[in-house]
């Protein structure tokens, strides 16, 4: 069993930064951070694989980047630049499987929200 508790939410303005965290209690093969905007379906934000391969949604390279503390256990999202249509409940999720299917993710966290105003 993963158990993965997020922090770092909250209300920013854009053009700003916020730094999620997410502490696991167990790494796994691909962990990453998902959003999920009201009325909007849950998408992938950013990936990452044991191997330190990472993925990113179109709408956040260059603005986002993900990053595992092994020391710390913990999976990181830090965010710049940010655009009100950022704003969303973000989730830690972890898979076994692959990073490229969201359906394969067994594991998630609470969610910490994020709102960003313009």
């Amino acid at each position: 069993q993963v158990q993965l508790v997020e922090s770092g939410g909250g209300s920013v303005q854009a053009g700003g930064s916020l730094r999620l965290s997410c502490r696991y209690t167990s790494s796994r093969y691909c962990m990453g951070w998902f959003r999920q905007a009201p009325g909007k379906e849950r998408e992938a934000v950013a990936t990452i694989y044991t191997t330190g391969d990472a993925n990113y949604a179109d709408s956040v390279k260059g603005r986002f980047t993900i990053s595992k503390d092994r020391t710390k256990n913990t999976l990181n999202l830090q965010m710049n630049s940010l655009q009100a249509e950022d704003t969303a409940m973000y989730y830690c999720a972890a898979s076994d499987v692959t990073c490229d299917d969201q359906s394969s993710f067994g594991y998630w966290g609470q969610g910490t929200q994020v709102t960003v105003s313009s």
